[in-house]
């Protein structure tokens, strides 16, 4: 019989009715009712950021752990934004002290770690349509901010608890005596009519893979150092290991809260064997029974093959249209210059060597590895990148290039120029561009992009006063 209390937390514009269908199946499976906790959130009011949400949410478990109605010790189920929530606690309410905190697992469900394309719709028309009739036409802008692709806050909180970027602080929150998190999502779009709207592949219908995944990369990239090896710097990662990620082929974002599909909108007709069905419900239950940090490693492992087995699938022609079933990489891009003044005009383009040959590759890559590129509305400084894997490996590598073509991927980025004073990169020159590699397939240690992950690019280019702007001249003899 499971002797811990697990606390619930929903996600954008849903309640703690969303969770009914778990709650049952918990139930089934020995959790008894005064062992589960639902925890509501105002998220369609338009001053309600996630901050405000995890802020208020730290001083009501406080409370009730101090009265005796929570235990001093609990699990974690969160969806879709409520891993912001729960992450956002964690790292101010228990900041510097992470071992104190009183949540051990925490199962994130189709966590929005890392933005959902949804979150731009969700503000204009297309939002208000399906939200905003019931609700005075606020759809919670300033969460929706914070969830938006490249957003300054997915910034700054995966640089507190997953990145540790130069100079950062040492703090961890996740390990072997601090929190166990969990991720589980699937990969299939929403067959609903209405819904299909916001379908996309890689994703569940509301938020990708790769901006699931908990597991993220950082690297600077620096324009101003002269010296090629100081030009690259990685940021360390704040977690002792990889975070279990299953990325199941059956699942919308719907149905990831409905292990036994009991609500009439997760049926979902899909073509989904019985042990199919039931994984979702396994893995949850697995989740909560992890007893040690050596079973929590394992099911990292264990867990990795699930999802490698679904992207097998893309494989398997005649089943369902493969392209739902590739893997998926994205990466945020942020540019200043070497002020610190964010850069906003700036073009980025990904080729497979120096001199951009290979043309028809190079259209390949960004009609067909390129899904998409975002400019983040709060920050046009802020780009996001999505980039099909699986295509990059399987078509542009090994179809597109010459044979005896190396493998890798470099990018360049060239910045307009802020006025006709100052240039970007050379002093009297409009337009110029650096090229950098950033995936280079026979050199592990390059090969910087990772399936499932998103990467953060934070790129800093020389601002060049032109001769103009300062000169010296003889004075002349009085």
């Amino acid at each position: 019989m499971p002797s811990r209390q697990v606390l619930m937390v929903h996600g954008w514009s849903a309640s703690s009715k969303s969770f009914r269908s778990l709650t049952r199946f918990l139930n089934a499976h020995g959790y008894e009712p005064t062992e589960l906790w639902l925890g509501d959130y105002i998220s369609m009011k338009d001053d309600v950021r996630v901050a405000d949400v995890g802020k208020r949410m730290g001083q009501v478990i406080d409370e009730m752990i101090a009265s005796g109605k929570l235990a001093a010790n609990f699990d974690m189920i969160v969806h879709s934004t409520g891993g912001l929530v729960a992450r956002e606690w964690l790292t101010t309410h228990y900041r510097g002290k992470a071992e104190t905190c009183p949540m051990k697992r925490l199962i994130m469900l189709a966590p929005a770690n890392y933005g959902s394309k949804l979150a731009a719709s969700g503000k204009s028309f297309l939002g208000r349509i399906f939200k905003g009739y019931d609700n005075w036409f606020q759809t919670g802008t300033a969460m929706l901010n914070d969830l938006e692709l490249a957003s300054p806050y997915q910034w700054e909180l995966a640089q507190r608890d997953v990145l540790r970027a130069p100079d950062a602080d040492s703090q961890t929150y996740y390990g072997a005596d601090r929190v166990w998190p969990f991720v589980i999502v699937g990969t299939h779009p929403y067959t609903n009519l209405l819904r299909q709207i916001v379908n996309e592949d890689g994703a569940d219908g509301t938020v990708r893979v790769c901006a699931a995944n908990l597991n993220a990369r950082g690297m600077s990239v620096d324009f101003t150092q002269s010296d090629p090896d100081k030009l690259f710097t990685k940021w360390e990662s704040r977690l002792d290991c990889d975070v279990p990620l299953a990325v199941l082929p059956t699942r919308t974002h719907g149905s990831i809260v409905d292990p036994d599909r009991a609500d009439s909108d997760n049926k979902e007709s899909l073509d989904e064997s019985g042990d199919e069905k039931a994984q979702l419900g396994q893995l949850i239950l697995e989740a909560l029974g992890c007893q040690s940090f050596d079973d929590y490693r394992a099911l990292q492992s264990e867990w990795h093959k699930i999802s490698e087995a679904t992207a097998d699938r893309h494989t398997n022609p005649g089943r369902e249209a493969s392209e739902i079933f590739h893997q998926y990489m994205q990466a945020n891009f942020y540019v200043t210059d070497d002020q610190g003044l964010p850069v906003t005009d700036y073009f980025l383009e990904f080729f497979s060597d120096t001199t951009k040959s290979h043309t028809q590759a190079n259209v390949y890559l960004h009609t067909k590895v390129i899904e998409a590129v975002k400019v983040n509305s709060q920050s046009a400084a802020r780009r996001n990148v999505f980039i099909d894997r699986t295509d990059l490996m399987e078509g542009y590598y090994t179809q597109q290039l010459p044979r005896g073509t190396e493998r890798a991927l470099y990018l360049s980025i060239s910045a307009a120029a802020p006025g006709p004073n100052v240039n970007y990169f050379e002093q009297e020159k409009v337009g110029a561009e650096k090229l950098i590699p950033i995936h280079v397939e026979a050199e592990e240690k390059d090969r910087w992009l990772q399936r499932n992950t998103t990467h953060f690019v934070q790129m800093i280019i020389p601002r060049m006063p032109n001769k103009d702007v300062f000169k010296l001249v003889r004075a002349a003899q009085a």
